[in-house]
């Protein structure tokens, strides 16, 4: 069965720009857990350079939100496609647009990007877990825990390290927003909670962390549940 992750762009394409120790690292572990026997389906979200073309784009014309969330599949099309070429003959043959769908594949790495608009690609994650049979995914972006609010504005913030689905929905709302800066999409959010999936937060560019998630029973983050 494959393993589902929900790769944070920014973790990808940091603002301060490519970090290669880190892309070197990041795909020596999951090459040794393929080597395991472990398969992986990436999907890749467009982070800080979709958001970036975003805010640039509404400064200089008058776009709509379809417009903008186009703006951003397009972003993470390309980001998927740059970890696609990283993991070689191991990852299938093109990137993947379409979560319904199930390819048939004997590669251990698929690497998806964004499906249409009015959602981000954590909703193309669970949707790409309800295909495969996966009843858990992890999600790695740039942060280590879910918090009770944003700790960048808010001090008395603290981390949450397990939670329902009912909590979880609580803290991040209803509403998608194109460019959200959100631990994670509410949309997705409840479809995931209807199928009953395992979420697991980490920070991905904690190796350490991320290593840990891919074990039963030694995560290092959030688990809503």
């Amino acid at each position: 069965m494959y393993k589902i992750i929900s790769l944070g762009g920014s973790i990808i394409i940091p603002s301060t720009g490519f970090d290669i120790e880190f892309l070197k690292k990041f795909r020596a572990l999951i090459m040794a857990r393929v080597k395991q026997g472990d398969k992986f389906i990436l999907v890749v979200g467009g982070g800080g350079t979709c958001r970036q073309y975003q805010r640039t784009a509404k400064s200089v014309a008058d776009l709509s939100d379809k417009e903008l969330d186009w703006l951003g599949i397009y972003t993470t099309w390309y980001n998927a496609e740059f970890v696609r070429l990283l993991f070689g003959d191991l990852a299938y043959k093109e990137v993947i647009k379409n979560p319904n769908k199930k390819i048939k594949t004997n590669k251990p790495i698929v690497v998806a990007g964004g499906w249409k608009t009015g959602c981000s690609t954590d909703y193309d994650a669970v949707l790409l877990a309800k295909a495969y049979g996966a009843e858990e995914m992890i999600n790695a972006s740039n942060i280590d825990y879910v918090y009770t609010a944003d700790p960048k504005i808010d001090k008395t913030a603290t981390a949450i390290k397990q939670m329902d689905w009912k909590q979880f929905r609580k803290i991040i709302g209803e509403n998608w927003i194109p460019g959200a800066n959100l631990p994670f999409d509410p949309k997705a959010a409840k479809t995931a909670q209807k199928l009953s999936l395992r979420l697991i937060f980490v920070k991905g560019t904690d190796l350490q962390s991320l290593k840990a998630s891919l074990t039963i029973g030694k995560v290092r983050g959030t688990i809503v549940q």
